[in-house]
């Protein structure tokens, strides 16, 4: 059995990928409302900011930060999941599902990169803002409604 090592860097920004188990599914984007009000309660619970954000149809990347000294990412990514799975209709289960208590929802694990500097900061926010432009679902990220962008670049 793979054992996977997460760092413990509290307070540090952490980019993330989380996807469908199902790649050609539009879920993310059919039950949109769903999924932010699954994060806007999750984030009511236990804290955390959300410095870009980008919801595409089988996927999504979003880049956090805890509170210092709290590194208990995969604690939220579970609660979220959950309550997602949960407040969707999930269709048929394979065997393998049902064995484990699982809706099928989700792959089972995320990647996460911890940032190191400014520069990999704003290296994965670009990437947040144009990844529907790369999967040619817009031209422009500002023409894309699922996403922080348009948040992220207003000028105060």
């Amino acid at each position: 059995m793979s054992r996977y090592i997460r760092p413990r860097i509290g307070g540090a920004p952490i980019f993330f990928t989380v996807a469908l188990a199902d790649r050609s599914s539009d879920l993310l984007v059919t039950e949109v409302d769903k999924l932010r009000d699954t994060v806007r309660r999750t984030r009511a619970e236990r804290l955390f900011d959300i410095l870009a954000w980008v919801v595409l149809p089988d996927h999504m990347h979003c880049i956090w930060q805890l509170p210092a000294g709290d590194s208990a990412y995969s604690v939220r990514w579970s609660v979220i999941k959950a309550r997602f799975s949960l407040s969707v209709d999930a269709g048929p289960r394979r065997p393998s599902h049902l064995r484990r208590r699982e809706r099928g929802i989700w792959q089972r694990r995320f990647w996460e990169h911890h940032l190191r500097d400014e520069a990999d900061l704003a290296a994965h926010m670009r990437y947040c803002w144009m990844n529907p432009v790369k999967h040619g679902f817009v031209t422009a990220p500002e023409e894309w409604p699922h996403s922080s962008y348009l948040r992220d670049t207003a000028v105060p």
